[in-house]
C-alpha cells in the first residue's frame, strides 16, 4: 500500500469512464485530499479528477458556491479532467454544505446568508493560494501520487456563485479602498453565474482585468440569496470587461442552478441541452488559453460555440 494511503492523505475513489471531445474514451481517476494549511490552523479538501496519464497537465481549480462542496459540479470535473487537464476541486469551510446540513430547516436559509461574509470572502481567497502552493508541494515529492503530473505554468481558474466571488476576487477585481487580491500564478477565469461589488460600478471593479475569461449565465439566473443579483445584473461583469480574450454566453432559460449538478438544496429541472453546452465551451476556453490551441481560439471568435453544440438562436454568445 502506497505511504500517501496509509497516511490518509488521500483516497483512490474510482476510475469514471468519461466520454472526452473527441470521443473517445478515457477512465477518469479521483483523488481525495484534505490538506492543513497551518498557518491559518484550515483544512482545505479538495478532490482531484485527473485520467492518470503520465505527462504533466494544466491544472484548473473549481471553487464551488455558496452551501457546496467539493463534490459539487462533477460533470465538469469529469469531462475537463477526460480531455488532458488535472482539475481540483476545493470545498471551503465556513461557506461549505455544513453550514445549512447543521441547521435546523427552518433556519437554513439564514444560516447561509449568515455565510455569505466578507470573512467567507477574504477565507476563499486564501484557499485558492493555498491550493496553489500545496499543489507545488505535491508536484514536486517523489511519493506524491501526483508527482510530476501537473504543469503549473498553465492554471484556470472557475467557480460557480459564490465561486464566481472567488474566482473574479483572485482574477484581480478591484475592491473599495483599491484593494485587490489578484493571484498572478493563474493564467484564465471561467465564472459561472458572476455577479459584480457591491462596493463599485462593475467598470471599475472589472475594467483593467486583462487575462482571458469566459463569463456564463442564464436568462433566469437571479440569486437564491440576494435579489439584486438578478440576471442583468451578472451580465454587467463580462459588460466591463476590456477587450481581448473576453467570452459571455447567456443559456435563454438557464435559472441559478442549471451550472450545477442535479439534487442537492435548490435542485430544479435543466435543460438538457445546458450541461453538454457547458462542457464543450469551457472546455474550447481551456484549450486556448492554457494549452495554447489556436484552433479552439478561432472557434470560440465565431458562432460555432452556439450552432455545433446544440443550442440555438435563443441563447446568446459573445466575445471581444
Amino acid at each position: 500500500m502506497k505511504l500517501w494511503t496509509l497516511l490518509g492523505l488521500a483516497t483512490v475513489t474510482a476510475l469514471l469512464p468519461v466520454t472526452a471531445q473527441c470521443e473517445t474514451e478515457v477512465a477518469v481517476e479521483v483523488l481525495r485530499f484534505e490538506p492543513k494549511d497551518e498557518k491559518r490552523d484550515r483544512e482545505v479538501p479538495i478532490k482531484v479528477y485527473w485520467n492518470g496519464e503520465p505527462e504533466p497537465k494544466p491544472v484548473v481549480l473549481f471553487s464551488h458556491g455558496l452551501g457546496g462542496s467539493r463534490e459539487n459540479n462533477a460533470y465538469l470535473g469529469e469531462h475537463w479532467a477526460s480531455a488532458g487537464y488535472v482539475a481540483v476541486f476545493m470545498q471551503h469551510a465556513g461557506s461549505d454544505e455544513k453550514v445549512w446540513k447543521t441547521a435546523r430547516p427552518l433556519q437554513r436559509m439564514a444560516a447561509l446568508k449568515s455565510a455569505a461574509s466578507l470573512q467567507s470572502s477574504q477565507d476563499r481567497i486564501k484557499d485558492v493560494s493555498f491550493v496553489i502552493d500545496q499543489l507545488t508541494a505535491w508536484n514536486e515529492k517523489a511519493s506524491h501520487p501526483l508527482h510530476n503530473r501537473m504543469d503549473l505554468e498553465h492554471i484556470g481558474m472557475s467557480g460557480h456563485s459564490f465561486g464566481a466571488v472567488t474566482t473574479l476576487a483572485v482574477a484581480g477585481q478591484k475592491l473599495p479602498l483599491n484593494r485587490s487580491f489578484e493571484e498572478e500564478r493563474i493564467d484564465a477565469f471561467v465564472a459561472f453565474s458572476p455577479q459584480p461589488g457591491k462596493g463599485l460600478p462593475a467598470d471599475r471593479g472589472f475594467g483593467h482585468l486583462a487575462k482571458p475569461m469566459l463569463c456564463m449565465t442564464g436568462t433566469k439566473d437571479a440569486s437564491p440569496i440576494d435579489p439584486s443579483f438578478n440576471p442583468a445584473k451578472r451580465r454587467e461583469v463580462y459588460a466591463a470587461l476590456p477587450k481581448g480574450d473576453k467570452y459571455e454566453l447567456v443559456l435563454d432559460g438557464a435559472e441559478h442552478s442549471a451550472f450545477g449538478d442535479s439534487g442537492g438544496l435548490c435542485s430544479r429541472q435543466k435543460n438538457p441541452k445546458h450541461h453538454p453546452a457547458i462542457q464543450q465551451i469551457s472546455l474550447w476556453f481551456w484549450d486556448a488559453y492554457l494549452k495554447g490551441d489556436d484552433s479552439a481560439k478561432h472557434w470560440l471568435q465565431s458562432n460555432r460555440p452556439l450552432s455545433e453544440t446544440g443550442l440555438g438562436d435563443v441563447d446568446v454568445w459573445g466575445w471581444k
